[in-house]
């Protein structure tokens, strides 16, 4: 076994995540989060009344959010450097990340099969 693949604190029996392997991946999480914040922001702040499917992809991108953020959040935990709670953490991320694309995917359809004409009165 090469030396490369030990991290520190793995004679104790938890395999570590290298800190700079972690922090490429807190830098990634940290982006992709800012996009789909900006992208609900810019969606919710664009004048119009919403419909029904828009309240569908909004509750999917909102939670696909939220287990984005949570990623992050145990990302920056110094027990994030367990490769098990770092594991943990990027399967939030991708399950947060599937969540806004298919969210973002169903607005789309929905706009294209003309769901979106079905307005909410409040």
């Amino acid at each position: 076994m090469a030396k490369d693949a030990v991290g520190p604190g793995e004679h104790d029996g938890h395999k570590r995540v290298d800190s700079t392997f972690r922090n490429g991946s807190i830098t990634a999480i940290g982006v992709v989060v800012g996009f789909s914040l900006g992208f609900l922001s810019r969606w919710a702040a664009l004048p119009g009344e919403w419909s029904h499917s828009d309240l569908i992809s909004v509750a999917l991108i909102t939670l696909g959010l939220a287990l984005q953020v949570k990623s992050l959040a145990d990302l920056l935990h110094v027990s994030s450097l367990e490769l098990k709670r770092y594991n943990r953490s990027i399967r939030f991320f991708l399950a947060g990340l599937i969540l806004v694309g298919l969210g973002v995917v169903f607005a789309i359809f929905a706009d294209l099969l003309g769901f979106g004409g079905i307005v909410l009165k409040g």
